[in-house]
């Protein structure tokens, strides 16, 4: 039997070290394709380059898997593999990551990680986003090999419904094992920005964005958040359909006429 066709991508950078674990373990499983941004994309959100040119080239740096490297966003990585790159073929999964730092709750809007996976699930292929609740450079992924295979083997055998991708979040390394995969939901909670202005040697004002993640649900366990920091693998299902559908019921009632 021919092994399945899986895409890699992600959004920091083709040399970063997170995709390397994460092509390593999908070597395991299929074939691999890459194509992932020369350049880190992180916070890119689902952008995609209308206003400019996109240029690729293969890249040497997995050795003999089919890699390239790409001017344009994570979603546009994912669009070129599709339409262009492997135009005629069935690709069997699209996987992004492994993600410096987590995309758990209100981020994975932000994240140009999750970004990618969707962009696979809008494309009609299976797609799973993984991140690590570590930032370092030098983070260490070792402990999230297991469970990347089992995940995907799961989604490979079982499917997953149409346009959904899953957002798998992984807790730190510790000196304790990971507790198991829970699969929950995305946790109520927000950015609050804080803005430090400041005046480059011209005087003109610029500014650095920073800030705090405030979870509006503190006491609540049955989100991604609250699994994250009990030492569990976090896996919460998305879809680009951002409709509330309850607000629709009210709002349709409305005098607009």
């Amino acid at each position: 039997m021919s092994k399945p066709l899986i895409v890699v991508t992600n959004d920091d950078g083709i040399t970063s070290k997170g995709i390397r674990v994460l092509i390593e373990e999908m070597e395991k499983i299929g074939e691999v394709f890459v194509v992932a941004p020369d350049s880190p994309n992180s916070g890119m959100g689902h952008a995609i380059t209308v206003d400019s040119t996109i240029h690729i080239k293969k890249s040497p740096i997995f050795g003999d898997i089919q890699s390239y490297e790409c001017s344009g966003t994570p979603a546009d990585c994912v669009k070129l593999a599709k339409h262009e790159l492997l135009k005629g073929k069935t690709i069997d999964l699209v996987v992004s990551g492994i993600n410096h730092g987590n995309n758990a709750s209100i981020s994975v809007i932000y994240s140009g990680t999750m970004s990618a996976a969707i962009e696979g699930a809008i494309e009609g292929i299976p797609a799973v986003g993984f991140s690590l609740n570590d930032f370092r450079y030098d983070a260490d992924f070792e402990h999230t090999r297991p469970f990347i295979q089992k995940i995907v083997k799961e989604v490979l055998a079982k499917g997953l419904p149409k346009h959904v991708a899953l957002n798998v979040n992984f807790p730190a390394v510790s000196d304790k094992p990971l507790a198991g995969i829970k699969v929950t939901r995305q946790t109520n909670g927000y950015w609050k920005e804080e803005f430090d202005s400041r005046k480059d040697p011209h005087g003109r004002p610029y500014f650095w964005m920073g800030g705090a993640f405030v979870n509006r649900e503190p006491e609540s366990m049955d989100n991604d958040i609250a699994q994250l920091d009990q030492n569990f693998v976090t896996v919460v299902p998305c879809k680009y359909d951002l409709t509330d559908y309850e607000a629709l019921e009210t709002i349709m009632k409305w005098d607009l006429n």
